[in-house]
């Protein structure tokens, strides 16, 4: 796995409405402000990006820097509702077999846009979320 110097922070494309959603349904249940988010398009996340081997102008995952790691695809998106309040319950889904779940992943992924829509720009998150966005 690789490795990077600031934790929990998750990469989304801050133009795809899914992963704004996404954003925004982690920050509400996220009680202890635990996440940081930072968009893809934003220096620091193309360079996260970049570092994970992940094309900032053609994201095909999102990604969590967790414990100094950092996870992609099905395995982020386990791993950060696995942290959530209330949300353990799904670490038992890590039995799935990864080449199981993850072509599903792909799937969505890349079809976001055409199923959920797409920014003109990144969303503007309201001021509390804001402060948890790293640029």
């Amino acid at each position: 796995m690789n490795k990077w110097p600031d934790d929990d922070v998750i990469l989304f494309d801050g133009v795809c409405i899914f992963c704004s959603r996404w954003v925004r349904f982690v920050a509400r249940r996220d009680t202890a402000k635990r996440f940081r988010f930072t968009p893809i398009q934003s220096d620091y996340g193309a360079r996260l990006a970049r570092t994970f081997g992940i094309d900032p102008d053609d994201p095909d995952t999102n990604a969590v820097v967790h414990g100094g790691e950092a996870f992609m695809k099905s395995d982020a998106a386990l791993t950060v509702l696995s942290q959530l309040p209330g949300w353990g319950w799904v670490r038992a889904l890590f039995v799935v077999p990864k080449p199981l779940r993850d072509p599903i992943y792909s799937l969505v992924a890349r079809n976001r846009y055409r199923i959920f829509g797409k920014y003109d720009a990144c969303f503007v998150p309201d001021a509390d979320l804001r402060a948890r966005v790293i640029e």
